[in-house]
């Protein structure tokens, strides 16, 4: 990960202040959100902290975590039906919980007695009334705590503070479909305000900090917005919600805070996806521990990857985007700089709002979570909106680890069998290098013609002059591409976060 301070743009962006606009292209929401509100629509959003320049080397070092987890709102994460959550937890796979630190009305759901701003503009909407003892109790069980944070989807800041906010060409507050203001990525008093909520979950107790809605709005409302060039200068919407990312991950980074974020599954592998939302995931994964791809089989339209309703092939689904992120982040890879960890969002919850969908239930959610670990990754979070989950689908501490050690026999064989294969081809194109060029090196050998017997004596008296040997070899290949997903034809995508309504 990259640790240099971004200290130019900080400052250019400061000094350019939040008031300036330039016009986004008009995009089109196809679906609908479910952050805490309905159990079928997925989004999920993390937050972001504000840290000190610090002596990095002081600090205790990050301790990964393969992370098997749950969504927890913040009105249960507060509320008795949190004890029945943990209760069904102890025992099973799960080591990790995702909650709700500042939720998708831009609420933030505990006291943060340190964070001016939120202070200020009165955010604390306190679900968890004793924050320090819901963290204990997590901490004795050994669960892996996420702060989720929802960033530019803020109605809440946006009322508030809107001079940070997105503004019509006629100069009032925009508003989506839905009617919720949303703050603008561009305004560097936004990301301080995410940084400052990020700082005060990680004093709280939270292991990890997790952005979501880290994106632009994607409705039909977005053509009334306007963006001075001013402000932007020249920075498209990838630009400006990757540089956010870089600010927020050194700020955090440098108190040793691991730093996440959710992004549209529809986004890898697909240009007009990434340019809607502002999200372009190769980029992204320099300035993050982790990534977390939404990707609901519910969320991809009737025909993607091949598949004719993926919500009902969940298995297939989930493969196939995570062989594209693969992909993906295997052509961006640069030797000696890391990446983020892949680690997905899944889904648990039934799409009844699809044509052809199929509920969900044990066999789906394994079938999801195989699919993760035949992609060859290990991680995964459950994202079900009224936190019910389908607890039979979890297996127990001890087949897990079963099939944990299975698993990675099953990946070192393969490894064993793909270097062998390999050694073998090098073998085979090292002896037929070493025979071409022995074939070439070698003397011609002469061949005497046979005389005609109409040639004279002193004609014959040339036999042997010309020696002729010619070779020819001539290679023709013909290969068809396995698959067009670079220009699939791609039916009208469900762009749903993890937690929006």
């Amino acid at each position: 990960m990259k640790r240099w301070l971004l200290a130019v743009i900080v400052c250019s962006l400061v000094a350019a202040g939040c008031g300036r606009y330039k016009e986004i292209p008009e995009t089109i929401e196809t679906g609908q959100s479910s952050d805490g509100v309905a159990e079928d629509s997925s989004d999920s959003t993390q937050p972001e902290i504000q840290a000190e320049t610090m002596e990095t080397s002081v600090l205790p070092q990050k301790k990964p975590v393969k992370v098997k987890g749950i969504y927890i709102s913040g009105y249960m994460a507060g509320s008795e039906g949190f004890q029945d959550i943990l209760d069904k937890i102890k025992g099973t796979e799960i080591n990790a919980v995702v909650i709700d630190v500042k939720n998708d009305d831009g609420r933030i759901t505990f006291a943060m007695d340190e964070a001016p701003t939120v202070k200020e503009i009165g955010a604390e909407k306190k679900y968890i009334r004793d924050m320090p003892a819901m963290m204990a109790r997590l901490k004795e069980r050994g669960i892996y705590t996420i702060a989720r944070v929802v960033a530019f989807r803020d109605p809440y800041l946006a009322e508030q503070k809107p001079e940070w906010s997105l503004k019509n060409k006629d100069g009032s507050l925009h508003r989506d479909n839905q009617g919720l203001a949303w703050v603008n990525p561009y305004c560097p008093e936004v990301w301080d305000y995410l940084v400052e909520v990020g700082e005060a979950a990680s004093e709280a107790g939270f292991d990890e900090v997790q952005f979501d809605y880290i994106r632009f709005s994607t409705d039909s409302s977005m053509k009334q917005v306007a963006f001075d060039e001013k402000v932007t200068k020249g920075r498209s919407k990838t630009d400006i919600i990757t540089e956010f990312i870089q600010y927020a991950y050194e700020k955090l980074s440098a108190r040793n805070i691991t730093v996440s974020a959710d992004v549209f599954g529809t986004i890898i592998g697909s240009n007009v996806d990434a340019q809607a939302v502002g999200q372009v995931y190769s980029d992204m994964t320099d300035h993050l521990d982790y990534i977390c791809p939404m990707i609901y089989p519910s969320h991809y339209g009737d025909g993607n990857f091949g598949i004719d309703h993926p919500d009902m092939k969940p298995y297939d689904t989930i493969l196939a985007a995570l062989n594209l992120s693969k992909a993906d982040l295997d052509k961006t890879r640069r030797e000696g700089e890391g990446q983020a960890i892949v680690r997905p969002w899944l889904q648990d919850f039934t799409a009844s709002y699809l044509k052809h969908h199929i509920s969900y239930g044990k066999k789906e959610i394994r079938d999801q979570i195989k699919a993760v670990y035949d992609a060859g990754y290990d991680e995964w979070i459950l994202w079900s909106a009224s936190n019910r989950y389908t607890w039979d689908a979890l297996l127990s501490e001890e087949d897990a680890k079963e099939e944990a050690e299975k698993i990675a026999q099953l990946r070192a064989s393969k490894e064993e069998s793909k270097a062998a294969a390999e050694a073998e081809a090098a073998a085979e194109a090292k002896t037929a290098v070493e025979t071409k060029a022995a074939a070439e090196t070698k003397p011609a050998v002469e061949t005497k013609p046979v005389p005609d017997k109409a040639e004279s004596q002193a004609e014959k008296s040339l036999e042997g002059s010309v020696a002729a040997e010619e070779t020819a070899t001539q290679e023709s290949r013909t290969g068809e591409a396995l698959e067009k997903s670079k220009k699939r034809s791609k039916p009208p995508v469900v762009i749903v976060t993890t937690g929006g309504s």
